[in-house]
């Protein structure tokens, strides 16, 4: 008898995880069964799944028998059953709560491309159409914001940024800043950073409360974005200008006003003196051909002393201890 009653037991359990493990990444409807110290355990129906403190939105009361959604984390199979990790705070959840609202988000004709969320203080989501004609934003919000408040208060409160997507960085960026308004974006692609300049009174609220409104921005776009009013971008770029120009007076060997007017044509690194074309050097008002090639000529020399400098140093240097450990490697390897 045990042994069937055991058989019967381990059969139920296998067809219950292989039930939610198909919801898995799922919101699913609960009601909280009971709560054990700052653990929640709620009933989903067959079965019961709980929330972790961590998984749970800060300032949210949850009482027994209260109703809630939850975002079905993840399933796992232990000897008593499928073990259900829910979460309340998980990313995922606004998008599904948005594909529950939103009948244009659930047929596929609007898209929710990327989400950035601070659980139960502020969230940014970024949407597009993929049919001409479709409003992206006012489909989310709907008809005197009735969908989007519907997320909002099943959130608690938490609010809710409904920004276009762009396949333009800078137009991205501009919108993903939102609700300040952006004069200009600078990309650097290399490193995957932006600066953005903002009039003066909208830094604060470019910024947002504890940095809340760019960090969200960047983790919606994917760049580093650093913001500053037009007052502190003309200082850092005039600190930046003086620093090139100190190194071209100190490195070429030219007076500051030839200096300055490098500068001002673009030029802020020495590699861009010694291997920019010819014509191009020669097209700067006042400098002919004889005075490009010495420039150019000045600020190879002044590369090569830096190599040669820097080689020196390398030599006067003993490999690290770790390098030198490696299988197969020798001193004058390392």
């Amino acid at each position: 008898k045990q042994v069937i009653i055991q058989r019967i037991r381990e059969a139920e359990r296998e067809t219950m995880y292989t039930e939610y493990k198909e919801k898995e990444g799922q919101v699913v409807n609960g009601q909280v069964q009971r709560v054990e110290g700052r653990n929640v355990f709620v009933d989903l129906g067959k079965s019961i799944g709980i929330l972790f403190p961590s998984e749970q939105i800060e300032g949210e009361n949850y009482r027994v028998g209260q109703h809630l959604k939850v975002y079905l984390a993840r399933v796992e199979s232990d000897t008593k059953g499928p073990g259900l990790l829910l979460s309340r705070t998980h990313p995922e959840m606004v998008r599904h709560l948005f594909a529950l609202e939103v009948p244009e988000i659930f047929a596929g004709t609007v898209e929710i491309k990327a989400i950035a969320r601070e659980a139960g203080s502020r969230t940014k989501i970024a949407v597009a159409s993929t049919e001409e004609g479709i409003d992206p934003i006012g489909s989310c919000v709907g008809q005197k914001g009735t969908r989007v408040q519907a997320i909002i208060d099943e959130l608690g409160g938490e609010k809710v940024d409904i920004i276009e997507w762009k396949d333009d960085s800078k137009q991205f960026i501009s919108a993903a800043l939102s609700p300040a308004k952006v004069l200009s974006v600078e990309l650097f692609e290399d490193e995957k950073r932006a600066i953005v300049k903002v009039p003066e009174d909208q830094l604060s609220l470019a910024i947002g409360k504890r940095g809340q409104n760019v960090r969200l921005a960047s983790e919606l776009t994917g760049w580093t974005i650093n913001v500053m009013s037009l007052e502190e971008a003309a200082d850092k770029h005039e600190a930046e200008a003086g620093q090139v120009i100190q190194l071209f007076v100190e490195q070429l060997d030219i007076d500051e006003e030839v200096a300055e007017i490098l500068v001002e044509e673009g030029f802020t690194t020495l590699e861009e003196v010694a291997y920019v074309p010819l014509e191009e050097m020669t097209a700067i008002e006042g400098f002919d051909a004889d005075i490009a090639t010495e420039l150019r000529a000045r600020a190879k020399d002044a590369l090569l002393t830096q190599a040669i400098a820097s080689e020196e140093q390398l030599d006067a240097r003993e490999p690290a201890e770790d390098l030198l450990g490696m299988e197969g490697m020798d001193r004058h390897l390392a």
